[in-house]
């Protein structure tokens, strides 16, 4: 989704809007049951994954820049195998994304399910990490993401640059629909924190699979119209 003054004859609630917000607020969700119930591991913010691999290492933390690192691998992988498998199998059907992050939050669950840890253990969040990669490929224009599911930073610059647009002359539809996938992924993000209260963490991966699922059903049934408008939009009609 673009949200400038020239789609402000659409409606703005449209059927990719929905999309994106169904898959955002599983994305708030899921990186809040990763974050609460783990040593801390980010699943979707790959940028301060970075840094803890850089600043571990001259910490004399090499466990945690380790772990940092390999986050942000399985994080591209997911990516990868998603935008692999998007080109060849599920080209326009955003929820085979969800299916495949679907599948990875099941193997963490079941791979926490054996772990006697307290807490979720490292092995169980990479395929986490995974799950929110190929996550983002469900919206892809022109080869490239279009709508970026977890990278919430680009959303709020692309929200403050429509602000200045619609102050400059444009309209509301200049920023709202970043608004809208911000609020979208904090309303994500406090469910998995409310439901964090009141679950361990073995549990709180089996909610975020069956989440997932719930999108990822969502997301299939929605298949048939995405597929048309994309096809009208490639004609003109």
């Amino acid at each position: 989704m673009t949200a400038n003054s020239n789609d402000s004859r659409e409606p703005f609630w449209d059927l990719e809007t929905r999309l994106a917000t169904a898959l955002l607020i599983l994305a708030g969700f899921v990186g809040a049951a990763a974050y609460t119930h783990s040593q801390g591991y980010f699943v979707t913010f790959m940028t301060g994954n970075t840094e803890r691999a850089v600043i571990g290492g001259f910490l004399g933390d090499f466990w945690l820049a380790w772990g940092a690192f390999l986050l942000i691998v399985c994080f591209l992988t997911g990516v990868l195998c998603a935008s692999v498998c998007r080109r060849h199998w599920w080209r326009n059907h955003p929820h085979g994304a969800t299916m495949l992050a679907t599948f990875a939050l099941a193997i963490a669950a079941s791979v926490d399910a054996f772990s006697r840890e307290s807490s979720v253990g490292l092995i169980p969040i990479l395929f986490v990490a995974f799950a929110m990669g190929s996550l983002n490929t469900s919206f892809v224009r022109n080869g490239e993401v279009s709508i970026p599911v977890t990278y919430v930073t680009g959303t709020l610059v692309k929200f403050a640059q429509g602000v200045e647009r619609h102050i400059a002359g444009g309209t509301h539809r200049e920023w709202l629909g970043y608004a809208v996938q911000w609020l979208s992924f904090v309303v994500g993000a406090a469910i998995g924190g409310l439901v964090s209260l009141v679950v361990n963490g073995d549990e709180m991966l089996i909610a975020a699979t069956v989440g997932s699922a719930l999108v990822a059903a969502y997301t299939w049934r929605a298949d048939i119209r995405w597929v048309r408008r994309q096809e009208q939009a490639r004609t003109g009609n």
